[in-house]
């Protein structure tokens, strides 16, 4: 599947000009075979032949949409070149129609939707063919015809929109083709360009252009009674502007501009066959009931303003009072300006041009936006002639005024979940409107579709914490040009905790996990899926902690357990042959949803893994605290007897309303192997394990465990004594408002250095960490306030425990490590960070040691 490099555009539905009443169509039944969907999705680029349509999985052309499409739903076409004549068989009903909507991006060629073969090929297929079918919205594509076909043909069709369409250059027959006794056609926001422009065939009623632009070319209508020429700007260079042919009384003309003459816009010369630079031709069958008023005509071709009947008009009070029509026509130079917008350009109106403020907004078939979806707007050193409002302007764009665009960058929005943001933007300028003006095109860092929207504020949860981003732009041209380049702003968030009753999810000696009941081989991976937990679907988890423990290895190794589709590039566990050995693990939860775990060794281990618990976008802040032992049965209490259990009381250390803790529990003398097990207090003793021990080790772990009225509950499950060391180092809940930010697993410190050329930490000393965080090269924050990590120490020389600090604190009494000469040991932590962005770690040994920090990720304060 190819990946495009375009940027992903969604557009949210507009509002289109709507035509006169027909009776109502049946509605076809749709298929069984079509999935339930309001939106389907086509991609020239992004795409795959077995694609089913969807966002992720867009059809590679839009007939195969056209296939498939049904009443109320909408195909969403990306930027791309669609060598393709789509034939159109489906309809919608009158309040749900189906619209194809071309997804264009800001400005330049390489962002707009084109269908057709093109001109010059073999063949008379338009880009897009109504046949025979009813409520049916096309916007926003630019089409080509193909060989002498026009670029868009609407045959035996009702009730419908071609809104802001843009044809090619010369199409042999015409940018668009009404025909074959259609009814109730639209044709509004369009930019048609040189060539035949468009036709509107016998028997055709009630067809309605509006808001359009037409180059070199022009509109002719032959024998269809009450057609509507509303608002449009039309320069044909010395050809016939709009032509009411045969039979067609009942037409209405308003408030156009027509620029018949040759040369610069504004310096217009005559031209060399005047008599064919009639701005408005209409013929004798065709004047009973037409209006033709509130139109600006530039008389500069020399040729007739009018040919009404067999008559015609070179002077405009000639033609008003010969014909009673035209009573607010004007007939002067209109100051255009063609706007170079690649594919797309239009023309504009200067302020001094007299089609300001001087339009009929009462006549039928204005549209509500002009061809730029900008509203109407009083432009106040202008007297307003028009009427109705009076500011409406003549011709396909309205002159809007200076404007302010003010942007809030992205930001924690009051009282939602510690995911959920917002933004805002907004314009304003000193002209009345009668409607928003400008646009906005939006995505938030994790969509992959930019989506194009009215101003004002948009609300957005993220699924994941960590950087987010919102990019922007804003238009008050529907992105034919640039009004200034992209802009974004960013946030760091953080996910909450929740806890867990430990509960077992892999254990490859068992078959738990779905994987089989052998050990892992050498450097082979485990891959276990995220489910959802509590109800949250695994794609708005930001992380996960585990109690991951290596047993019945046949060599020594270590274990690496990291985010699927992530390098690795840590330890999690250390263990050697016939060794038990558990460790605490926070891993993200990425894209992919799935944590992996490999044998780094040359022999084989089994792995069990105990889910403890989750952060994501609702649950519990967390606080740091300085180690404080809060149990120690050497001093008091005495060891653990046989398979026996005892409640911790933390209620004077912690506040009321915390959910867990976070505590470092050491086992220490035991008599025989076994396993301790913490837990929520009142609970059964799960299957799940903390701490595997053997005979006279002495072995911590990080412990995350749900409290229960202010307690925990410690479980020895052995056939012998054992002594227990439990240091409190902070809570979650209570009040706490740290939030977590997965960063890692990334190595940031390893006293080895990278090619085995360091110096490992000597006797009783202390080195300074530095934390790494995202925006930490600039110091734009946030800081952390907590580093969550794995420490290890390896090659010890004597026995002795690794503390960890926060750099500028009072050194604490609890430990982190504990270890013996020779050994690879490693234990989880929560680690306050202190001055400088550092943690402090101290080697209370009398021997030196190697010592390494792989952090997981950090802390910090929930952004306001």
């Amino acid at each position: 599947m190819n990946r495009s490099v375009l940027a992903r555009f969604a557009l949210v539905p507009l509002t289109v000009g709507a035509g006169l009443v027909v009776p109502a169509v049946p509605a076809a039944a749709a298929p069984a075979s079509v999935a339930a969907t309001t939106e389907w999705y086509v991609d020239s680029t992004n795409c795959s032949n077995n694609g089913d349509g969807s966002a992720s999985s867009p059809f590679c052309t839009v007939s195969r949409a056209a296939d498939v499409v049904q009443p109320g739903q909408t195909v969403l076409v990306r930027p791309g070149d669609y060598r393709e004549s789509v034939v159109i068989t489906g309809s919608g009903t009158e309040g749900a129609p189906i619209t194809f909507r071309a997804v264009n991006g800001p400005g330049r060629s390489a962002t707009v939707v084109k269908v057709g073969k093109r001109r010059g090929a073999n063949g008379s297929e338009s880009a897009f063919t109504l046949r025979g079918v009813h409520d049916v919205v096309l916007d926003g594509f630019l089409a080509f015809g193909d060989g002498t076909a026009e670029a868009v043909l609407v045959d035996g069709s009702s009730r419908i929109t071609l809104d802001r369409l843009v044809t090619s250059e010369y199409d042999a027959r015409g940018a668009v083709r009404i025909t074959g006794a259609s009814a109730d056609v639209t044709v509004s926001r369009g930019a048609f360009r040189p060539g035949n422009g468009l036709v509107v065939d016998p028997g055709v009623r009630g067809a309605l252009v509006t808001a359009s632009t037409f180059t070199q070319s022009g509109i002719t209508v032959r024998d269809a009674p009450g057609t509507k020429i509303v608002g449009n700007t039309l320069e044909t260079n010395c050809t016939l502007a709009v032509d009411v042919t045969g039979t067609s009384p009942g037409v209405s003309i308003r408030n156009n501009i027509l620029e018949t003459a040759t040369g610069p816009l504004n310096d217009a010369v005559a031209c060399e066959v005047p008599s064919d630079a009639t701005a408005i031709a209409v013929s004798a069958g065709s004047v009973a009931q037409t209006v033709a008023d509130y139109n600006l005509i530039e008389p500069a071709s020399g040729g007739p303003l009018y040919r009404w009947s067999a008559a015609e008009y070179t002077s405009l009070p000639e033609f008003v009072a010969a014909t009673g029509q035209g009573a607010h026509d004007i007939a002067a130079t209109p100051w255009l300006r063609s706007t170079d917008a690649y594919d797309r350009p239009y023309y504009e109106i200067a302020p001094n041009s007299p089609a300001v403020d001087s339009a009929d907004a009462t006549a039928e078939g204005v549209s509500r936006t002009d061809l730029l979806d900008n509203p109407h707007t009083d432009d106040p050193a202008k007297t307003n002639t028009g009427t109705g409002s009076g500011y409406h302007d003549r011709g396909a764009v309205e002159a809007q005024g200076p404007v302010t665009v003010k942007a809030l960058p992205i930001r924690r929005k009051a009282g939602g979940t510690h995911l959920d943001v917002t933004t805002e933007l907004s314009i304003t300028t000193a002209w009345t409107t009668d409607g928003p003006l400008g646009k906005v095109s939006r995505n938030w860092s994790d969509e992959s579709n930019r989506r194009v929207l009215p101003l004002g504020s948009e609300d957005h949860r993220f699924p994941r914490a960590g950087r987010v981003c919102e990019a922007h732009q804003v238009s008050l041209n529907d992105f034919r040009q640039f009004r200034e380049s992209p802009t974004t702003t960013c946030l760091v968030l953080g996910a909450a905790y929740t806890p867990l009753s430990p509960k077992r999810v892999l254990d490859t000696r068992a078959g738990i996990g779905g994987y089989p009941t052998v050990p892992i081989p050498p450097n082979q991976a485990v891959t276990l899926r995220i489910n959802p937990l509590n109800g949250v679907p695994e794609k708005d988890v930001s992380a996960v902690v585990l109690n991951v423990t290596a047993t019945q290895p046949t060599t020594a190794g270590f274990l690496q357990v990291y985010p699927e589709g992530e390098p690795a590039n840590s330890s999690s566990v250390n263990f050697v042959a016939g060794e038990t050995v558990p460790n605490l693990v926070t891993v993200a939860v990425l894209k992919y949803s799935a944590v992996v775990i490999v044998n780094k060794s040359s022999g084989t281990v089994h792995v069990v893994a105990d889910l403890q618990g989750y952060y994501s976008a609702s649950g519990s802040g967390f606080r740091s605290v300085a180690p404080s032992r809060v149990l120690d049965t050497r001093s008091a209490g005495g060891s653990f007897a046989p398979n026996t259990g005892r409640a911790v009381d933390l209620s004077g250390r912690i506040p009321s309303g915390v959910t867990a803790v976070v505590l470092n529990v050491t086992v220490t003398e035991p008599t025989t192997s076994g396993v301790l097990t913490v837990h929520p207090y009142g609970t059964a003793v799960p299957m799940a394990s903390n701490l595997n021990f053997v005979a006279g080790q002495t072995i911590p772990n990080l412990v995350m465990v749900p409290v229960v009225n202010g307690k925990v509950s410690i479980q020895n499950v052995s056939s012998g004594r054992t002594h227990v060391v439990a240091d409190l180092s902070g809570w979650f809940g209570g009040g706490a408002t740290d939030v977590f930010v997965p960063y890692g697993p990334r190595r940031i410190h390893d006293s080895r250095g990278a090619a085995g050329e360091g110096w490992p930490q000597a006797p009783f000393t202390s080195s300074g960490v530095p934390v790494s965080y995202l925006d930490s090269l600039n110091k734009t924050g946030p800081v952390p306030t907590a580093v969550v990590a794995n420490l290890t120490v390896t090659a010890p020389t004597r026995a002795g425990v690794l503390t960890a600090h926060p750099n500028g604190s009072v050194q604490p009494t609890a430990s982190n490590v504990n270890y013996v000469a020779g050994e690879t040991a490693s234990n989880h932590a929560i680690v306050g960070v202190g001055e400088g962005e550092n943690i402090v770690l101290f080697n209370n040994s009398s021997g030196y040691t190697h010592l390494i920090v792989d952090q997981a990720g950090y802390f910090i304060a929930a952004a306001s």
